[in-house]
């Protein structure tokens, strides 16, 4: 019994607009949901992937119109990091991302840069069986494609006061203070780094929490295992595209393990994904209120 690697990312914005133009129009993710905080309904959470919605390449924002900048700190996921195909991707990256007006550094074979709000990314050469998740874009050919997630990064102090859990979970130990959760069909890593001594602060462009994915007869043995390893976490909640268990683990980070399924195509077909406001069924009776005060966001991929 593993985990399938990373299921979705969830990351602060305080623009829905401009959160759409860079990940949908730059970053050349398809916009494949847009619904509610099911937490909070009256903001969006707007969800980036794959052409078919897939986990692991599931990055999602929550939308808190005209929050202050966040700032990574001890027990926060401080970097995102993509897998793309091949070095020539990363030339490619550079100049897009450039005149896009976005710096981008170099690091090893990678290439690290932040979003416009400040949640930093980093595009790998990495090898792996796992199948690539690309979104079908017009100024982005597969070759150069996002191809899913590869790793988060987080800041602790105490690292290895995170073993007992991620064992738990089967999570795999890597060299240095790193872990990987590899399933059957797909692998993700979760990294840890020195922090800074600012400690952290939530808001636009911070990461909120990570998921891992787990299919949806294991999902209740995950809690049993959090539970056992002395994490507290909340029952299951059916978040309708998925079912989650959320808890912290010791560094702070939160966690997630959300299944794979039902998926993004219960409410919508795959070739309209992300083009109305969609809302769980629970959820239903409040669109009247809750759709008219959700400033209309403009996706770039439909409108070129």
């Amino acid at each position: 019994m593993k985990l399938e690697g990373i299921h979705h990312i969830t990351a602060i914005t305080a623009d829905a607009q401009s959160n759409v133009d860079f990940y949908a129009g730059t970053m050349g993710l398809r916009l494949v949901k847009k619904t509610v905080n099911q937490d909070n309904p009256s903001v969006y959470h707007l969800f980036f992937a794959d052409e078919k919605g897939s986990a692991g390449s599931d990055l999602t924002f929550f939308e808190f119109s005209g929050v202050p900048p966040g700032r990574a700190g001890a027990g926060a996921v401080h970097r995102i990091v993509w897998r793309i195909g091949s070095h020539e991707a990363i030339d490619f990256w550079e100049e897009r991302l450039g005149g896009a007006g976005i710096t981008a550094e170099r690091v090893g074979a990678g290439l690290r840069f932040s979003d416009p709000e400040g949640l930093e990314h980093e595009l790998a050469v990495v090898e792996v069986e796992d199948e690539p998740l690309i979104a079908d874009h017009p100024e982005v050919s597969a070759e150069v494609a996002l191809r899913g997630f590869h790793a988060v990064c987080a800041y602790s102090s105490a690292p290895d006061a995170s073993s007992k859990l991620l064992e738990a979970l089967e999570f795999e130990r890597l060299d240095g203070d790193g872990w990987e959760a590899r399933g059957s069909s797909r692998g993700g890593l979760y990294l840890y780094e020195e922090p800074p001594e600012e400690p952290a602060l939530q808001g636009a462009g911070s990461v909120h929490h990570v998921a891992w994915a787990s299919t949806l007869d294991e999902h209740e043995v995950w809690r049993e295992r959090a539970l056992s390893a002395g994490a507290r976490p909340t029952p299951v909640i059916d978040r309708f595209y998925f079912r989650s268990i959320y808890f912290r683990e010791p560094s702070g980070v939160l966690f997630e393990i959300a299944t794979l399924g039902p998926g993004f195509t219960v409410d919508e077909p795959l070739e309209h994904l992300g083009e109305k406001l969609s809302l769980p069924p629970d959820f239903e009776h409040l669109r009247d209120e809750v759709e008219p005060n959700l400033r209309p966001v403009v996706n770039p991929r439909m409108s070129a």
